[in-house]
């Protein structure tokens, strides 16, 4: 049975793992350490962490000067007030500077659910891989999600590390985490679809269905929106047909924006989105959700056979 966890759970477990290893690590939070699992790290290591209130802009600032002198930020919050709230802050105080602050943000897209569009963050890839500087990863699941952090504490620089609220699936058989290296999932023959965080189990899904009729389509993980792995994304696509990109976001500035600013130049290949278009977001169950915004795994197999055909 495939194991169900959060994303944030064990950001929080492995944040007080590398705490005390690690002397150096601070945390600041803005008075939501219960939400994104902070709070295990603060438990332990009260003296190296910093409660800013509903102060999001101030928490950036101030991580960026303790950046300054030396050490190791983590940043945490929603992702919608770390990457709307805050953008100033982090593009001027932490890029760039090229700190090392690490920006850990958690309830990303609309699976946050019920707490509806003000919390759903649906521009946060575009808002943060505009930025100089910025490394921006998306995991898939629970263990990439500590892969991602490991690698973020020993890669100097300013990280963007999305997470999600609810819990996902443990995506099997995937090679182990490198910043910028493109996870193969199955090989691509007539479709690539493409897929980041929680939509990468909506393209397994998708991929076994479409193989029912007749169509083998490779699933490849971009956990890595930037830098992107632009080569094996070329190599990967090389013999399809067509590519399909899923994200749970806005379909300008993020995913496929890279893929296709990546790929075009060099295999014009035809692209289809299956993201939210030019819509916010609203209240609702995240299953509903996904439903509603045509993100579910009949929604990308649907746009992959129009493609083979």
């Amino acid at each position: 049975m495939t194991e169900m966890l959060y994303q944030r759970d064990v950001y929080g477990k492995t944040l007080a793992e590398l705490g005390r290893q690690n002397k150096n690590i601070v945390v600041l939070d803005a008075d939501l350490s219960g939400s994104t699992r902070t709070s295990l790290f603060a438990k332990e290591f009260p003296e190296r962490f910093f409660n800013f209130g509903v102060a999001e802009q101030n928490m950036i600032a101030s991580s960026a000067g303790l950046a300054s002198c030396g050490k190791v930020v983590f940043v945490s919050t929603f992702a919608m007030f770390a990457t709307g709230r805050a953008w100033d802050q982090v593009r001027n105080t932490i890029a760039y500077n090229n700190f090392n602050v690490k920006i850990v943000a958690s309830h990303a897209g609309i699976t946050v659910g019920p707490d509806g569009s003000s919390h759903q963050a649906i521009e946060d890839i575009a808002l943060m891989r505009v930025i100089p500087n910025m490394k921006v990863i998306v995991p898939c699941d629970g263990p990439q999600t500590k892969e991602a952090v490991l690698a973020a504490v020993n890669i100097p620089g300013p990280f963007y590390i999305r997470l999600g609220r609810p819990k996902v699936p443990t995506i099997e058989n995937k090679s182990n985490f490198k910043l910028g290296e493109a996870q193969v999932l199955i090989e691509s023959k007539d479709i690539a679809i493409i897929a980041c965080g929680v939509m990468v189990d909506a393209a397994l899904k998708a991929a076994n269905n479409l193989l029912k009729r007749g169509v083998k389509a490779g699933v490849i993980n971009v956990h890595t929106i930037r830098p992107l792995d632009s080569k094996s994304l070329l190599d990967a696509v090389g013999s399809s047909r067509g590519i399909v990109v899923c994200e749970e976001h806005s379909i300008v500035g993020g995913l496929a924006s890279a893929i296709e600013e990546a790929l075009t130049e060099n295999n014009p290949l035809k692209l289809v989105r299956v993201g939210i278009k030019n819509r916010f977001g609203q209240s609702g169950e995240p299953a509903e959700l996904l439903k509603e915004y045509n993100l579910t795994s009949e929604d990308i197999e649907s746009v992959a056979l129009s493609l083979a055909s």
